[in-house]
């Protein structure tokens, strides 16, 4: 799956006392801003859009050969 960049302008006091903390509690930013969209596409985005995405990505990825051992 491709990824996307978002900008947002955000205060820039609250932005460095949020990282600030985050970093005393061990948070990742990051990892908490991508869970946040997350949520919001989990409640925004129709079942089946969701489903849809999920056969595609499935559909998309390679198929692994099994190996066959030869008896003998």
């Amino acid at each position: 799956m491709r990824k996307a960049t978002v900008t947002v302008t955000y205060d820039e006091e609250k932005l460095g006392a949020l990282k600030m903390y985050l970093l005393q509690k061990g948070i990742d930013f990051e990892d908490e801003l991508v869970k946040s969209i997350d949520t919001l596409y989990s409640k925004n985005v129709p079942t089946a859009v969701k489903d849809f995405f999920e056969m595609k990505n499935e559909a998309a990825k390679p198929v692994k050969k099994q190996e066959v051992k030869n008896s003998g």
